[in-house]
């Protein structure tokens, strides 16, 4: 049977010499420029983070670096949503998008972002509109509301969570190692010690601790120095955690822990120490701090803050603020002095301690990560990875230097009774310098 041969459709002429459409070559050409523009971009982001030596991958597998040589670590941005916000702000929205797994890191975590805090400019982390800001959020989220708000976000999260990575009397601030190879539990006793020393304890005496975490300080004071202790926290966690301890330890007529704000402090006492809360007093509420340890102090008083600082002021980092530590504001030496200028202090001593937290931080996070299954059953996966980039970000401030640990003794004016050398901090434990 004969068949006509069919003519040639307009479809298979196109297909078969591949002419584009009008509407397919439009869509191309506005497809490039928006590639294009997203490129530029991010190339302009990573100049004004201080061009780090890493390298970023788009979700369309295009390579980006602004160096030349081996990358430390690649960076993949899942989808163009990521891409926009990262632009748009990296110190707020590296975090959120790291937590939402649509940013990877492709590499080692702590290189990336040791390569990143080393070039990013001082000027990129203290803008002038979050410089102006500061002080409204710190008037906003440290009143007795909000401070306790605050506290509960970070530290009412479980007890049995900190249990995974701190030490075993759930120290959580800076250690004291006399060596590297200190152990995290032999370098936080020191670390105690480091602190009663410093105070100068004597048998008998009465010391006010406000923010006292999960009591470890104000029992090793009360066992080993003899004094009483009057402690304040107002979390609630901690507190019923401490009070156990106290109890267990026949220490509870020793040791007194009141769930309440700092303001409240109430009594006369030989000692005033913070170790780890003035990060979340904020600035606009140290004057407040100074005139509760004037009238807490006797004539003879003396005391210790022990806090994360800063080498100039700005608020904390916008990640971690939201996230982490709401209400946080890490001082610099400066603004740590409206504690004791009014009120006619005399600073005795000032030491920074930021490698040791780098390295306390090091245990922390290998520990986080040695339990990370644990983590991983108790808290949702942004909650892992969001601790993860915490702990290691952290670490990485110490060490390159963003952040810093100030432990600042101070005294009455007119107190005398001053140590002519620092001898007395480093002699074996229940030995006393005949100076005091």
């Amino acid at each position: 049977m004969r068949q006509d041969k069919a003519e040639p459709s307009s479809k298979s002429i196109s297909s078969g010499f591949n002419f584009p459409s009008p509407a397919r070559e439009q869509r191309r050409s506005l497809g490039n420029m928006v590639f294009a523009a997203e490129t530029m971009l991010l190339t302009k982001m990573l100049h004004g983070i201080g061009d780090p030596h890493v390298q970023v991958v788009l979700w369309n597998g295009q390579e980006i670096s602004n160096r030349e040589g081996k990358a430390v670590a690649r960076v993949l941005i899942r989808d163009r949503g990521a891409l926009l916000k990262l632009v748009a702000d990296p110190e707020l929205y590296f975090g959120e998008l790291y937590s939402a797994q649509r940013i990877e890191v492709q590499g080692n975590l702590l290189d990336f972002l040791e390569a990143v805090y080393r070039v990013w400019p001082l000027a990129s982390q203290g803008k002038i509109g979050k410089k102006l800001l500061a002080r409204f959020y710190d008037a906003r989220r440290n009143t007795l509301d909000g401070a306790r708000r605050n506290i509960h976000h970070h530290y009412d999260i479980g007890n049995d969570f900190y249990k995974l990575w701190l030490d075993e009397r759930m120290v959580y601030t800076c250690a004291y190692f006399s060596s590297p190879d200190t152990s995290l539990e032999d370098a936080q006793i020191a670390k105690l010690d480091h602190v009663c020393r410093k105070l100068r304890l004597q048998p008998g005496e009465k010391v006010v601790e406000v923010g006292c975490g999960w009591g470890a300080l104000a029992l090793h004071m009360a066992r080993h120095y003899g004094v009483t202790v009057t402690a304040y926290n107002i979390s609630s966690e901690q507190v019923a955690f401490a009070r156990q301890r106290a109890y267990a330890e026949g220490l509870d007529g020793r040791v007194e822990f009141i769930e309440d704000d700092y303001r409240n402090v109430r009594g006369e006492f030989d000692a005033f120490a913070s170790v780890g809360m003035l990060e979340h007093v904020g600035t606009d509420h140290y004057q407040e701090l100074g005139a509760v340890i004037d009238r807490s102090l006797n004539d003879s008083g003396r005391g210790l803050i022990h806090t994360i600082g800063l080498n100039y002021p700005r608020p904390m980092d916008a990640w971690t603020e939201r996230h982490i530590f709401p209400g946080a504001c890490p001082p610099s030496l400066a603004q740590m002095m409206q504690i004791f200028e009014p009120f006619d202090f005399s600073v005795l001593d000032v030491e920074n301690l930021r490698l040791h937290y780098a390295k306390t931080l090091e245990h922390w996070l290998q520990r986080y990560e040695n339990n990370i299954e644990r983590v991983t059953e108790m808290f949702d996966p942004a909650f892992v990875r969001a601790w993860r980039l915490y702990l290691a970000g952290s670490l990485t401030a110490f060490k390159t230097g963003g952040m810093q640990l100030f432990q600042v003794s101070f005294a009455r004016a007119g107190h005398n009774q001053i140590p002519w050398t620092r001898q007395h901090i480093y002699l074996p434990a229940g030995a006393h310098d005949g100076n005091l």
